[in-house]
């Protein structure tokens, strides 16, 4: 199975499953080159254990060049963290071993927990605080004189890796995380258009969700580049918010798109003109070469259809006054999500030309939203108490036994239930883990055991190591392989621990080899065992806070901008995405309530944008409090299950009341979206409901 394993890994371009591109071939040799280079360094410099500045390369290593410095910080920072901490906890423990394994399973515990409430890079950096001190206290247990030097060495050996990685990313070959953002949204656009064209065309249903999941996914990628492109230039910091705002028209867009293909459209003389244009614009973006290396035009035709989406179209006069009211109302809705699907998809192709251009002001659109990010406490704790716990008890079996190799097994311990401790999936990310660990031992054994013995010398080094950890940095560009990849490079250098000096020592090699296999194992055992997480309660617990977040848009005091509510959309959607993909099927309902969310929020924000409309007469104005309030207690206090409550039925009987007596747009555009509300909480009944956790 491990040679298996390995024949995918390292072999992927002969196989013929994924053969790598010039950038993985770019990002692998510069990646072996800087290792190569912190170790060469390393020795010049006599450093206790060079192996961590070649680690520190290939743990920070990321394709993009932003991606390096963002980590690479955020280790640093940490690492300086966890080093202060070390120093602090073996000074004040003393000679007091039991203390001090306490007082640093504690520390694991809490920067776990910070690590749980923050995002990538910041997430990485605290959970490394954590386990950093571990790493420098263990070795210092019964001789605390000796833990300022290992915790000035251990930085030094990262500040090393870390430099060495910045400086090779950034100035041989760099792929920048500014030109990332640009090709990734490019590609997002034209998804979004072949999404659209789908949808508009009653395409197949599969496809179509495949597409929406990756058009979230993306969203997601586009969010996290963001802060690296400003870390690797400060010149694009003024473009940053646009970038933030055009994922939320983005996910507009989507939803907008979504709603018009779950509401087909009847055979309507104003509605079927709007969707042939529509139809015919997405098919030809999304098929026409080199698209968008030009907006204007494409801007200027997405202007016209959503000007003509926003006219009222004719009427028949012969009509009945209810049907007539009904089609009424029902074209104007259909119509306002066809102008916001336009409208939408317009301000991302602006969002592309201003990342394109440079930024000559500052946006004057920031300012604290009335909404705020959702944190997961439960699940924080949660990863606070099993990391703590688990490195404690595991601590504890190691002064008992006095076995010296376990010390090993703690770290491994620490640095595996804190750092695998936010992934959707922990116990498969630290078996993926394991197994490239698994499978670089007897790489190791044979480089380090075997050959640098009878040939020592750096040039013999660099002749044994070059063929094995080019292929792992071209798994780490895979994402499909980048996790064992990951796990393999760094291992392998952990159990070859490279010295000036190599020595034939087999016993203590597998000693310290299995000590790090148990670690992981055992870290693994906890995922499972102790405290064990159900995704479907962390769904629930994010779609609930959806769920507030509209209820405050119906009843919060100040009216939030669009982009903060659509920013705050898709980072709860983007929480969510990779919990409801645990939960197979069942999960589909969730995330497509999770995007018709998307537009009950922008069409609450009509509403109460209406309620501040001079031409609204005030019993309208009053009515629409009244509707929004009702909606708010549907949202907050009804359980899956149960019948909906007359919220629905109101807005409907609104809506049409509304078109029987008044012609004009601004209350047409009030009826419309109160039908568009009640669509998309009759599709998704359950998830506009209240749940268990």
């Amino acid at each position: 199975m491990t040679w298996t394993r390995l024949k995918e890994l390292v072999g992927t371009s002969l196989s013929g499953l994924t053969q790598p591109t010039r950038s993985d071939w770019i990002f692998a040799l510069r990646t072996v080159s800087a290792g190569l280079i912190a170790l060469l360094a390393a020795y010049a410099l006599k450093l206790d254990h060079p192996q961590w500045a070649m680690m520190t390369v290939f743990i920070v290593a990321q394709p993009v060049a932003g991606m390096v410095l963002a980590k690479g910080f955020y280790r640093l920072l940490g690492t300086l963290a966890g080093g202060l901490a070390a120093i602090g906890i073996t000074s004040l423990s003393g000679a007091n071993p039991w203390l001090l394994i306490t007082v640093l399973a504690l520390w694991v515990g809490i920067c776990t927990l910070v690590s749980s409430l923050l995002r990538n890079p910041e997430a990485y950096g605290a959970a490394l605080a954590g386990y950093t001190a571990m790493i420098i206290s263990l070795p210092a247990l019964g001789q605390p004189i000796v833990v300022v030097d290992l915790a000035i060495a251990r930085c030094a050996e990262i500040v090393l890796g870390i430099l060495c990685a910045g400086v090779t990313s950034r100035l041989i070959l760099p792929k920048l995380a500014a030109d990332a953002i640009i090709s990734r949204l490019k590609r997002s656009i034209l998804d979004l258009a072949e999404y659209a064209s789908g949808a508009f065309a009653g395409g197949d249903p599969a496809s179509l969700a495949a597409l929406q999941r990756k058009l979230i996914t993306d969203a997601q990628t586009l969010a996290e580049m963001r802060t690296y492109a400003r870390l690797e230039a400060p010149s694009f910091a003024p473009r940053a918010h646009p970038v933030r705002r055009t994922i939320g028209q983005l996910l507009w867009a989507l939803s907008a798109a979504r709603t018009l293909h779950s509401h087909r459209a009847p055979k309507n003389a104003a509605l079927i003109p709007m969707r042939r244009d529509l139809k015919a614009f997405v098919g030809e973006l999304a098929a026409t070469p080199g698209a968008l290396d030009e907006t204007g035009p494409w801007v200027a035709r997405l202007d016209a259809i959503a000007s003509k989406a926003r006219e009222v179209p004719p009427l028949p006069d012969d009509a009945g006054a209810n049907d007539a009211a009904k089609d009424k109302v029902g074209t104007i809705t259909r119509l306002t999500i066809a102008g916001d699907f336009a409208e939408a998809l317009k301000q991302v192709l602006d969002g592309l030309d201003a990342l394109r251009s440079p930024v000559s002001r500052k946006s004057n659109e920031r300012g604290q939203p009335a909404l705020v990010v959702h944190r997961d406490y439960q699940a924080a704790w949660r990863n606070a108490v099993r990391a703590a716990l688990a490195t404690l008890l595991v601590a504890g079996f190691w002064l008992t036994t006095k076995w010296s190799e376990a010390a090993g097994t703690v770290i491994l311990v620490a640095v595996v239930s804190s750092l695998f401790a936010t992934r959707p999936d922990p116990v498969q990310s630290a078996w993926g883990f394991f197994t490239g660990t698994l499978i670089a031992l007897p790489f190791a054994f044979l480089v380090g055991q075997v050959a640098l013995p009878a040939l020592p010398g750096f040039g013999w080094f660099t002749l044994f190591v070059v063929p094995i950890l080019v292929p792992a940095a071209l798994g780490m560009a895979n994402p499909r392989h980048v996790g064992v990849a990951t796990a393999f490079a760094i291992n392998f250098l952990a159990f070859l621990s490279p010295h000036q000096q190599m020595i034939y020592d087999p016993g203590p090699f597998f000693a310290g080899s299995a000590s790090i296999l148990v670690g992981i194992l055992i870290a693994i055992g906890v995922f499972i065992v102790v405290l064990p997480a159900d995704p479907w309660v962390t769904v629930e617990r994010i779609s609930q806070a959806m769920r507030e977040d509209l209820a405050r848009l119906c009843l919060h005091e100040r009216i939030p901008r669009r982009s903060a509510f659509e920013s705050l959309a898709y980072d709860r959607i983007n929480q969510l995405m990779p919990q409801v993909q645990r939960t197979g099927r069942r999960g589909d309902p969730i995330l497509g309530g999770s995007i018709a969310a998307v537009t009950v929020g922008l069409e609450v924000l009509r509403l109460r944008h209406a309620q501040l409309d001079s031409a609204v007469p005030r019993e309208t104005v009053e009515s629409i409090g009244n509707f929004l309030r009702g909606l708010a207690r549907e949202l907050l206090f009804r359980r899956p299950g149960e019948p909906q409550t007359a919220t629905i039925a109101v807005a409907r009987q609104y809506a049409a009341s509304i078109g029987e007596r008044s012609d004009r747009l601004e209350m047409l555009r009030i009826a419309a979206s109160l039908r568009i509300i009640a669509a998309a909480m009759e599709d998704y009944p359950d998830f506009f409901a209240k749940g268990r956790a």
